[in-house]
């Protein structure tokens, strides 16, 4: 999966984290003219005489334009930033019913070290980062029945005991992350409900990150000694910070019924909608895809 510059086969990293993609974008944009508010909050996509014409900041601000790109999810951008009456019925219906189930929590750890996983350890005793610290690494998934065994806690409110973990450590690659000998690891892990039995408090947080720990460390002796820090995202946070619907980083399942002339729905498939103006660029139109950079 994946091809990058023309590499088939292949991921890539973007120097100094995924904010360089979006200085990258912005710097572009500034330089055709465009004009940049952060900080500020839209509050209501702007319809006037049934067509699109800009949006409304949180501060009151009215920016005009021809046309309107929502990266927002469909529910935010439909249900929370259209007036109501705007779209039809059907319509309305159809993106009420959209699922965006998740069961991922992202953990991002901060390292004073490079971890050595025991496959690997004379490959890593210099302490320089060797090819498999280099990929992707996928742990607590060696068979189906794994998988299913993590997954089936989530349907009744609870987290895996043995999560399926997605591991990168970008910092392998790139210097400009960490310190000099310290490295940061990105973990992507399943299967977490957005509804916890007894909710994510911190203290939830903290054992949760405490299982996946102990899973890493299984497979790379004296991880856990080498944690200095850590952020740990459930569903409901990615959904606070990052606006991703149910936290789910795809913008909506990526499920059968959800794909192709289904994305965003069948009366309105790709990247238009009913709104004259208004598109879709991100996730919850077609083809779909991850947006995990984001939150990374």
């Amino acid at each position: 999966m994946g091809e990058v510059e023309g590499k088939k086969n292949a991921w890539g990293y973007a120097e100094g984290g995924m904010g360089g993609v979006s200085q990258a974008i912005a710097r572009a944009a500034e330089s055709y003219g465009a004009s940049l508010h952060t900080d500020c909050g839209v509050s209501q996509i702007l319809v006037r005489e049934g067509r699109a014409v800009g949006v409304r900041l949180g501060d009151g601000t009215e920016i005009l334009a021809d046309v309107v790109l929502s990266n927002a999810t469909p529910k935010v951008t439909f249900l929370d930033l259209l007036e109501e009456g705007t779209l039809s019925e059907n319509f309305e219906s159809h993106i009420r019913s959209i699922d965006y189930t998740s069961p991922v929590t992202k953990i991002n750890v901060a390292l004073r070290g490079l971890p050595n996983f025991s496959q690997h350890l004379p490959n890593a005793a210099s302490g320089s980062p060797s090819p498999h610290h280099q990929c992707t690494i996928h742990l607590n998934c060696e068979s189906t029945q794994l998988l299913h065994d993590a997954y089936l806690p989530a349907l009744s409110g609870r987290y895996s005991s043995r999560p399926m973990l997605e591991l990168c450590l970008p910092s392998s690659l790139d210097p400009t992350l960490a310190p000099p000998g310290c490295h940061v690891a990105s973990i992507f892990s399943q299967y977490t409900p957005y509804h916890l039995e007894g909710g994510w408090t911190q203290e939830a947080r903290e054992r949760y990150a405490e299982v996946v720990f102990d899973s890493i460390e299984d497979y790379c002796p004296g991880f856990k000694g080498l944690v200095v820090g850590k952020e740990v995202l459930t569903p409901p946070d990615l959904e606070r910070i990052f606006g991703l619907t149910g936290g789910n980083i795809f913008h909506g399942a990526m499920s059968l019924d959800q794909l192709y002339l289904s994305r965003m729905s069948y009366l309105s498939p790709a990247y238009s909608s009913p709104v004259p103006g208004l598109f879709l660029c991100g996730s919850g139109a077609h083809p779909g895809g991850g947006v995990m950079g984001s939150p990374g």
